[in-house]
């Protein structure tokens, strides 16, 4: 297998991987249809609104590993070309965009899909420590500062890129098709969040640990 076939194989394999729908395929085992409940998004964030912790948090686990999982055998198939590393970097980070471009737009849902958080979080597990914990940073202390999940996923894919630049600054050695990487997935999760924005700046926003008041 030339470098070329292991890394196309490798990219159909992250938008195969990244496009199974887990939030729609657990809503579907309760008997309905995710996108028609809560912010009716198939994520992991609207499963867990939706179907209860119980459901949602295996939902969030198995779209992170969509994303690792492509990135992974990514590796392990170009690299078994004799590929140069850099070429494995390449072939890694395209297969990463695949398989969160697969979980966005997936062909089982007309190409309607989720906003790719933590498919995201799984390929950068594959690719990128320092990208993943900055987007973990990012989420976490604008989530608890603030309240919002869509505040606090926004933030995250700021912290995405910041956590890469960061490393390669300390590192004094820049992976500019990385660093592209963190940009790109950036800018696709900031404009999947566009209608969180728009209740953001209006104030009707959901917020999170806010229990639900009794119905008279």
């Amino acid at each position: 297998m030339t470098t070329t076939t292991a890394t196309l194989l490798s990219i159909a394999c992250g938008y195969l991987c990244g496009s199974v729908p887990f939030g729609y395929l657990a809503g579907r085992l309760k008997g309905l249809d995710i996108r028609q409940h809560g912010s009716g998004n198939i994520g992991a964030t609207n499963a867990i609104r939706v179907l209860g912790k119980g459901i949602g948090i295996p939902v969030f686990i198995l779209d992170m590993l969509k994303g690792w999982l492509p990135v992974f055998l990514a590796g392990i198939w170009i690299g078994q070309t004799g590929a140069a590393p850099e070429m494995v970097s390449i072939g890694k980070v395209l297969t990463g965009l695949a398989a969160v471009l697969g979980h966005m737009f997936t062909f089982w849902l007309g190409f309607k899909g989720g906003k790719g958080i933590a498919t995201t979080c799984g390929v950068l597990l594959g690719i990128s420590l320092a990208g993943m914990i900055g987007g973990w940073i990012g989420f976490l202390t604008f989530l608890f500062a603030f309240r919002y999940v869509s505040l606090g996923s926004i933030a995250a894919a700021f912290g995405v890129p910041a956590g890469m630049a960061i490393q390669m600054y300390r590192e004094g050695r820049w992976d500019f098709v990385l660093l592209g990487f963190g940009i790109v997935v950036m800018i696709l999760a900031i404009a999947r969040h566009s209608s969180n924005i728009k209740r953001l700046l209006a104030g009707t926003e959901s917020k999170a640990f806010t229990k639900k008041k009794p119905q008279p």
